[in-house]
């Protein structure tokens, strides 16, 4: 397990939360972000098991990307310990494949070339569908296509984490469900843990095994989901956990969260 803080890097082996419970992939203590005299991540504590699914809800400019992007290693914390598995991956909201490269170096892009990682993208490209579109380039790809792409991509690397930054915030609201219970099922049979970025309520409670709510650069709420699955919206367990969490998001308690097409 890698350990990042403001001034320092290091290995240390994966251990457990407080030393019970399930194997920890992510420990966060004290974490803190700050832009100009704002503290955007303001001393936040965060544990993520391995294999667990955690979703992240919060207004917009609450933090959620820019603690995603401090586990990702693709910004530095100004204070406190972060610790995170070395091999982590992150999905963003745009697919972001390489237009020049066709499905199946977008897949392989960066890792060692051969035949042993060739015929592991083309096993990632079964897993979400697009055996059959490995020659395709991704201007013929629908963004629905092209995020199966980018999920094959980051499974490739056998993430230990696997960070989703709003992946399906520009699909449509059919495709966005069908791509939901896509990562759902590619979740249960890979085992990351996963911290899922997201502004939909609905999205949250759907996948996630715990939804915490970031406000004011602190979590305010870390609740475990324990609707049954498959979760149905109808549910009324699934409504009840809804509206406390839009309580906490301070969204008026009649409000459903929006389908992206509506």
């Amino acid at each position: 397990m890698s350990t990042t803080s403001a001034t320092t890097s290091a290995t240390t082996s994966a251990g457990t939360a407080g030393g019970t419970g399930p194997e920890t992939a992510v420990r966060i203590a004290g974490l803190r972000r700050t832009f100009g005299d704002r503290n955007v991540l303001d001393g936040l504590e965060l544990t993520i098991g391995r294999g667990e699914f955690v979703a992240l809800l919060g207004a917009s400019g609450s933090g959620k990307t820019t603690l995603l992007r401090i586990l990702g290693a693709l910004d530095g914390a100004d204070e406190g310990e972060v610790l995170v598995p070395p091999a982590r991956t992150v999905v963003f909201q745009e697919p972001r494949l390489v237009p020049s490269k066709k499905v199946l170096a977008n897949v392989t892009v960066a890792l060692p070339r051969g035949a042993a990682t060739r015929e592991r993208a083309r096993t990632a490209l079964a897993e979400v569908g697009l055996e059959r579109h490995a020659d395709a380039w991704p201007g013929t790809l629908s963004g629905g296509e092209a995020q199966r792409v980018a999920l094959a991509r980051a499974l490739v690397r056998e993430p230990e984490l696997l960070l989703l930054d709003e992946p399906f915030a520009a699909l449509d609201a059919l495709t966005r469900l069908r791509m939901q219970d896509l990562v759902a099922d590619l979740c249960r049979a890979h085992r990351p843990a996963v911290l899922l970025v997201t502004h939909d309520v609905d999205e949250a409670v759907r996948l996630a095994d715990r939804v915490c709510v970031l406000r004011d650069g602190r979590l305010i709420t870390d609740e475990p989901v324990t609707v049954d699955r498959p979760r149905d919206p109808g549910d009324p367990a699934f409504a009840e956990l809804r509206h406390r969490l839009l309580a906490d998001l301070g969204v008026h308690a009649a409000t459903r969260t929006p389908l992206p097409s509506e």
